[in-house]
């Protein structure tokens, strides 16, 4: 990466929103490679914008989600608000992490399913023969009552 444009990706990324950068300081950048194995910028649901400032905040806003550092000043603490789902995002860290949190739960999988077959049934039989009891069993012949 040359110079300039080094020094203009760190120019834009510092420029968004003064206070919420000062905000949010991370000492490395923030990589989840389970949900996005490829980087935030090859994922195709960042901008180039959005995965830079998810990379370099990433880790300060995931650790007050988490409740593991304490907000210090106004704008963190209106972004654990917004991670507890109390409060709408207005910020842009504060959408890109609603984004991010959204994307990183999975995404919605489609699947084409073809046609429900229903299981063979068994043609019904109708049988018609009547069959007589009595003709099958042997008429034994009554004792008569001699008197």
């Amino acid at each position: 990466m040359s110079e300039q444009s080094f020094s203009n990706a760190n120019k834009g990324s510092e420029t968004f929103n003064g206070s919420a950068a000062a905000s949010f300081i991370s000492q490395k950048r923030f990589y989840d490679d389970a949900n996005f194995p490829k980087g935030f910028k090859r994922s195709g649901d960042f901008t180039n914008k959005e995965a830079e400032l998810l990379e370099l905040h990433g880790h300060a806003m995931k650790n007050l989600a988490e409740g593991k550092t304490l907000p210090c000043t106004s704008d963190e603490a209106q972004f654990v608000e917004v991670a507890k789902g109390n409060i709408a995002p207005s910020s842009l860290l504060e959408q890109i992490w609603v984004k991010y949190r959204r994307l990183a739960m999975g995404k919605p999988f489609y699947a084409v399913v073809g046609t429900v077959h229903l299981p063979a049934t068994k043609p019904e039989i109708e049988v018609e023969a009547v069959f007589d009891i009595e003709d099958d069993v042997q008429d034994e012949p009554e004792p008569e009552d001699k008197e």
